[in-house]
């Protein structure tokens, strides 16, 4: 059986300060949703993590509508995996860009890009945009905490196509890969990867590009093949 996964922001003393042995307080929403949703009790166990790779593994000594008393039993940094994976995601309409978010928490991504594409039909103005990455911030702590990454994908600021051509270009010219998926692509992935085995081993960033409804416009297709998608 595996055990709840709670993150650490409301947790007292700070996360990095508590060792095996010692005691802390899991309060807020996180401590208050443990203990009254999830109804742990005295004696259970549970693993706390920061969002950054640190992992508690914890013990209920008591709970309360406040929260839960905790003892730390053990503690451990999982390190991050290489090469760092990072999912262009469109702006779509219907949520369809929060569950294809959701999903690459859940298989392992570390950072997601929103793209203001083209044919996006949903619009993040300045004052949506805030709202916007707000909500991907809180669907990737939720589908991290439902995985028990102990790594939290952070949600970077929104980009237009000329900005995401910069961020190709960057990663391109370190040594990264930037995949591009597409209706009309005539490569498989797992056949590309399989042929590039041993180039990705020296790979530290690859970029995975999903279009919006309407699909990646020629365009923008020509503008990402030129900075070396």
């Amino acid at each position: 059986m595996t055990l709840p996964v709670f993150l650490a922001d409301d947790l007292e003393p700070h996360a990095a300060d508590l060792t095996p042995g010692e005691r802390g307080h899991l309060g807020g929403a996180e401590g208050r949703h443990a203990a009254v949703v999830r109804r742990l009790t005295t004696g259970e166990h549970l693993d706390i993590v920061d969002g950054r790779g640190l992992r508690l593994g914890c013990r209920v000594e008591a709970a309360s509508k406040s929260g839960l008393d905790l003892v730390v039993e053990s503690r451990q940094v999982e390190p991050a995996l290489t090469p760092r994976l990072v999912l262009v995601q469109a702006l779509a309409k219907g949520g369809r860009d929060e569950q294809a978010v959701e999903t690459a928490t859940e298989v392992g991504v570390d950072e997601v890009l929103p793209w203001q594409a083209d044919r996006s039909i949903v619009r993040w103005s300045s004052s949506r945009a805030a709202r916007g990455r707000a909500k991907w911030e809180d669907v990737t702590r939720a589908a991290a905490k439902q995985s028990r990454r102990a790594r939290v994908p952070s949600v970077a600021q929104p980009v237009d196509t000329h900005g995401l051509v910069g961020r190709v270009q960057e990663v391109v010219d370190t040594g990264g890969l930037c995949l591009v998926c597409h209706e009309e692509g005539s490569e498989h992935l797992t056949r590309l990867l399989r042929g590039r085995a041993d180039d990705l081993a020296l790979v530290t960033e690859v970029l995975v590009v999903v279009g919006p409804e309407g699909g990646i416009s020629p365009e923008e297709l020509a503008a990402l093949r030129g900075a070396g998608a």
